[in-house]
Parts: structure tokens; C-alpha cells; sequence
């Protein structure tokens, strides 16, 4: 496999931004998750670079779903990322690591009363995602600023589950319904607009990004010529792919860039859109490989079919493998560069028959004690762990330069007493 970029091999030995992953192990247990600073600054600049070359107005909002780790949100609002939230949760963290609300942008489905009234409070630029949210909100208050998530037709991304466009997706509304929005918000005295779609997650080909920004670009025209309303912004959404598996490519950035904002400014020109910010959400993109999980080895089974390596993270730390069957990179992290001279499967100590890291994986030959690097897990992996079969979460560290710094501390048994005793009903 192509070594990781960040990464080191020191005479076996994995190191991270100057950092042993053994070291690390040994200081703060595992499992554990570890975080690049410099890895995250680089993949913002890198996509941030490669669009402002073709276009001058370009906002990247982080999807901070990803990963939401306050670190994370301190080192990207210090770049200069602009946010985007899904929950008033991500909301309260993004204003407590400084980010301003004129910086927000908050795309939610399904959304409540009570947190309708918190963003409006909050100040955040709010996406609606149906004409009942949208309707709700106005009997509220009219922002002076608002936008629509539109879904354009066109849906894909790495697993079913991540499509999130198209005729059997939830979200967003569809042509009809996003004129209908548009003129209620409107007539109800609401300013200025944005326009916004999302197609999916992990999409590593541009060929999708050019048919559903074309598309809603047609729709943009359409809400401009018929109502007269201008777009602040039109924003793309997220879903830029990373490599997990050998034979992924990575997504050229450069031709992404050449060929989504060309057409983007040919079109703003036609239907004399002005000059919007063009947006843009990846999370993915800027974490996925700016973090590793850290697990041990704590037993090794043969069976008459199969060589099982037992380790200390399970689904309950890292859920994508069995959620949607994806491939994470795995090195034995004491062993760097080692023959693969056996074929095992990886397995956590969930009780669930689904909890496999890894299956028939080529690697090295493996002794209890062994450390193993999970790669591609800045994204999705804290932030979708949980305490499943009463495990407390993991920790998290970020590295830089050779420093080490505890981002999260690791969960105990007592963090798992959150339910409450009835006790008199048990006289």
C-alpha cells in the first residue's frame, strides 16, 4: 500500500507528525484516536487554494458532523472556514469555538419548534428543508437571510445510506415546492437568498458535481427570473470523496475546481445571477486522513477457516466497517514495512457477530500485544462512536510537530450511570 501521507516508518515503527504511536499508546491507553493539526490545515488550504484560483467569492463551510471535536473547530476557524451544522448542538460548539454567526449555516431535517426559536436566536444563516419548516419559521420571525436545500434529481455517493438526493431521499425539496418556498419567504419580507442542494457523501468522480450544479443552477434562474430574487450564495454542498481502499483514487481537486466553476461562472453569466458566493461543505475531505484510531491486541484465534486478530475497538469505536461495509487501511503499527505473510480477520469485542474491522486482510504476522493503526479515521469515528455493550468512548490526542496534546479525555465507568433509579417502585 502507499504509505500515508503524515506518516513515518521508523524502523517499523509508526510515527505521526513526529509523534510514536507507541508512545502514544502507552501514555493514554487504547483505543484511542489521534489527530494531525498540520493534516487538517493542509487538506483546508488545499481545497480552498484550488478554488479561489478560479473564482474570487468562495466560502467552505466544514461539515462538522465529521468530526466535532472543539480542537478540530478551534484549528478551522482560525483558517478561516466558514461552518456547517446539522444540529443545535453543533451550533452551541461552533459559536464556543469562536466562530461568528454570519459564519454558520445550519441544514437540518426534521426540525423542531423550540429549535427553530434557538437559531433564529442563535443568528445562524438557517437552510430550510421543507415547506413545513419553512412555514413554521416565518410565524416566528422573518430572517433577513434565508436559503433553500433543493433536492436536483441527481443523488450519489459511496453507500446507499449516503445518497442524499433523488427520488427516494428525505431531504430537501424539489422544483415546484422550491419556487412555492421562494415566494412565500418573499412575500413574507425576507431579503436576501442562498440556494443550496447535496448530492451524497465519498464521491470520488466530478461527473455527478457537474450534473446537479447545472441542474440547480436551471433552477436558480428559474426563482431569479419569475420572483426577482438574488443568491447571496449558492452553495454546492459536500461530498468529496478520500481514498480507503488501494485502488481509489483521490479526487482531482485542480480539474474539480477548472471544470465545476467554469461552468459555474458560464452559467452565472447567462442568467445573470451576478456574482454569488460560490460554496462548497466538505468534512470528509478535511479530517478523513488527519486521524488514526490506536487499538491493541489482545488475542489471536485460529479456527479451521479462519485467523481472527481480537483488538480493544470495536463498532462501538468505529462503526463504518459494519454500518456500510467500508475498508479502512490497517497497519501493525510495531511492525511497519513487515512481510504480509498472513491473511486474518480483524474483530472487536462487541457481542454482535457484525463486529469486524477488517476481513481477510493481508498483514504481517500478529502477536497478542501487537499495536494497530486504523487509518481514515478523522472522519466518522468519534462522532459516531457510542457506549455500546457498556464500553466508555476512547480518548482523543492531537499531534503536532512532535507535541501532544489530550483532546478529549477517555470516558469511565462512571460516565456509563446515565439512567436514573426508581427505587420506590421496586418496595
Amino acid at each position: 500500500m502507499t504509505f500515508p501521507k503524515a506518516f513515518e516508518n521508523r524502523s517499523g515503527e509508526l510515527f505521526i507528525d513526529g509523534v510514536s504511536v507507541i508512545e502514544l499508546a502507552k501514555q493514554f491507553d487504547t483505543p484511542l484516536y489521534v489527530i494531525s493539526e498540520k493534516r487538517i490545515r493542509e487538506n483546508y488550504r488545499r481545497i480552498h487554494d484550488a478554488l479561489i484560483r478560479n473564482y474570487p467569492k468562495v466560502r467552505i463551510y466544514y461539515a462538522a458532523k465529521a468530526n466535532t471535536n472543539i480542537s478540530v473547530l478551534d484549528i478551522l476557524e482560525n483558517e478561516g472556514a466558514y461552518l456547517d451544522a446539522v444540529s443545535l448542538g453543533e451550533v452551541f460548539l461552533a459559536l464556543k469555538a469562536g466562530f461568528p454567526p454570519e459564519r454558520l449555516l445550519f441544514t437540518g431535517t426534521s426540525v423542531r419548534n423550540d429549535e427553530l426559536k434557538s437559531l433564529l436566536k442563535s443568528n445562524a444563516t438557517i437552510n430550510i428543508d421543507s415547506l413545513s419548516q419553512l412555514n413554521r419559521l416565518l410565524k416566528m420571525a422573518v430572517p433577513n437571510l434565508l436559503s433553500v436545500r433543493i433536492n436536483p434529481e441527481i443523488g450519489a455517493g459511496h453507500h446507499d445510506h449516503c445518497i442524499t438526493a433523488g427520488k427516494d431521499s428525505k431531504f430537501g425539496l424539489w422544483e415546484e415546492d422550491a419556487v412555492k418556498a421562494y415566494k412565500i419567504a418573499k412575500k413574507a419580507g425576507v431579503k436576501q437568498f442562498g440556494i443550496h442542494m447535496h448530492i451524497g457523501s465519498g464521491i470520488l468522480a466530478i461527473d455527478p458535481f457537474i450534473l446537479a450544479i447545472d441542474k440547480l443552477l436551471g433552477i436558480a434562474k428559474r426563482i431569479h427570473n419569475q420572483l426577482g430574487a438574488d443568491f447571496e450564495f449558492i452553495d454546492m454542498g459536500g461530498g468529496f470523496g478520500v481514498p480507503y481502499e488501494p485502488e481509489d483514487k483521490e479526487l482531482n481537486l485542480d480539474l474539480f475546481s477548472e471544470k465545476i466553476l467554469g461552468l459555474f461562472q458560464k452559467r452565472i453569466g447567462e442568467y445573470g445571477l451576478g456574482e454569488p458566493f460560490f460554496c462548497v461543505e466538505p468534512g470528509r475531505y478535511i479530517v478523513c486522513d488527519a486521524g488514526i484510531l490506536l487499538t491493541t491486541v489482545n488475542t489471536v484465534k485460529t479456527t479451521p477457516f479462519k485467523k481472527f486478530v481480537g483488538v480493544d475497538a470495536g463498532f462501538n469505536t468505529l462503526i463504518r466497517p459494519t454500518m456500510y461495509g467500508s475498508y479502512h487501511p490497517i497497519l501493525v503499527a510495531n511492525k511497519v514495512g513487515f512481510p504480509e505473510t498472513e491473511t486474518y480477520d480483524v474483530a472487536g469485542p462487541i457481542c454482535e457477530s457484525g463486529d469486524i474491522l477488517a476481513k481477510d486482510r493481508k498483514m504481517p504476522s500478529i502477536t497478542e500485544g501487537d499495536l494497530l493503526a486504523v487509518l481514515n479515521v478523522g472522519a466518522y469515528g468519534y462522532s459516531m462512536s457510542s457506549q455500546y455493550n457498556l464500553r466508555p468512548r476512547a480518548a482523543e490526542v492531537l499531534v503536532k510537530n512532535g507535541k501532544v496534546a489530550l483532546i478529549r479525555e477517555r470516558e469511565n465507568f462512571n460516565d456509563l450511570l446515565s439512567g436514573q433509579r426508581v427505587a420506590e417502585w421496586l418496595k
